[in-house]
């Protein structure tokens, strides 16, 4: 009935640049695309070590959201097992393609451009849609256009695509409220040291945003949504239509 296991892992806190003020809407984009990059480089120094099954990049951005230190900065952990949430999904990715033969994501993708109802910006290596099944009411998620298994898999246009669609979705974030937009982002990839799993993962990102009505009012998971299932304020459409139309 009760099962405990010890873990082990890593830590790296990535500043986004020397800057105090510099957050992803205000950075360039060869800074950007140097984050990437540095990213890239310690999740790759990480799985230098064949007990690290995992390597988790993430950023809690305001302090709405728990971030201890207002200088724009992410984390990377690494852990000896994947994390409940990216082995729910390599779970899912398995069914799936057991079931219909394909990847979930790559399925998903086409449907999304064909409907072109939740789709809030879009460049040639990566899209941004408001999931279908999206629970907060600004959620989001940046998918690849390419079926690749993590960040390291992408080329250099695809490494120019992420830094550019994270500019792009920051921006209109930052413009919806006219204030900077608190929120969880990170991305989920295939673990490291497992070959075999790799097949099955198509790299994306969550951002996961509390606000709702303004920069000061958030949504509150309570009642029968804590207790039951999640309940939509504004339709996964809506949400897009006004991150669409928000300045850039």
């Amino acid at each position: 009935m009760f099962v405990a296991d010890a873990e082990r892992g890593l830590c790296r806190v990535v500043c986004f640049s020397p800057r105090h003020d510099l957050t992803l809407a205000r950075m360039d984009l060869a800074s950007i695309r140097a984050l990437v990059e540095a990213w890239i480089d310690e999740c790759a120094a990480m799985a230098v070590h064949p007990w690290v099954k995992y390597a988790l990049v993430f950023e809690n951005r305001g302090e709405m959201m728990g971030a201890s230190n207002p200088h724009p900065h992410g984390q990377i952990w690494a852990t000896a097992h994947v994390p409940n949430e990216p082995a729910r999904e390599q779970l899912a990715f398995a069914r799936h393609r057991a079931s219909r033969g394909g990847c979930l994501l790559c399925e998903y993708v086409a449907r999304e451009v064909e409907l072109r109802e939740r789709i809030v910006c879009e460049n040639d290596a990566f899209i941004v849609v408001v999931p279908f099944w999206a629970v907060w009411p600004f959620e989001t998620l940046a998918i690849s256009r390419r079926h690749l298994p993590s960040l390291e898999a992408l080329d250099a246009r695809d490494r120019d695509g992420l830094g550019g669609i994270l500019q792009q979705l920051t921006r209109r974030y930052d413009a919806l409220f006219d204030a900077p937009f608190p929120y969880s982002m990170g991305f989920h990839q295939s673990p490291l040291n497992d070959d075999d799993a790799k097949g099955e993962w198509h790299l994306h990102a969550h951002f996961c945003p509390p606000l709702l009505r303004s920069a000061t009012i958030r949504k509150f998971m309570v009642g029968f949504e804590l207790l039951g299932s999640p309940q939509r304020d504004l339709t996964p459409e809506q949400a897009a239509a006004r991150l669409q139309e928000v300045a850039r």
